[in-house]
């Protein structure tokens, strides 16, 4: 059986090949492979075969309604009227609202995945027999395995 293992970069993992040779899995049965993670930057915006799920005009839609409605009632006292004063606040509330969340997804949330920092580094990959596959997985999970998976 082969239990698979996902941890970050860590101390936890030296720790846990030495419980697990301790427990009489050898040296030459754990395998331990380091990830490239991704260097390039996320795309903003989505194409037609990708989407994060994550959109940038619901802020835009409620900050339009909001302006189109004020722009409207101003508007009976202003000289071009109530439509075209609405359409302005439409336009207006839009590209405030598109320019907040534009803000947020590049600079808030781009500091906020890199303080979190929660990243798959390294697979370990285990070859033992199936009556110790569940003392691996329990090993695994003290010393801070992201996941783990058993393969027979």
């Amino acid at each position: 059986m082969q239990v698979f293992s996902t941890f970050e970069h860590s101390v936890h993992i030296e720790l846990a090949v030495a419980t697990l040779e301790k427990k009489g899995i050898k040296q030459k049965d754990i395998f331990i492979v380091p990830l490239d993670n991704r260097m390039e930057q996320r795309k903003v915006f989505d194409s037609i075969h990708r989407s994060d799920g994550t959109s940038l005009i619901d802020i835009g839609a409620a900050l339009a309604t909001a302006f189109s409605v004020i722009g409207a009632s101003i508007g009976f006292k202003l000289e071009w009227g109530p439509i075209y004063w609405g359409l302005i606040g439409a336009a207006v509330g839009a590209l405030i609202g598109f320019a907040i969340r534009l803000f947020t997804e590049l600079v808030i949330k781009k500091n906020r995945r890199l303080l979190k920092g929660f990243q798959s580094e390294l697979i370990m990959i285990i070859d033992c027999e199936d009556s110790q596959a569940e003392m691996v997985e329990n090993i695994l999970f003290g010393h801070f395995a992201l996941g783990v998976a058993k393969v027979k």
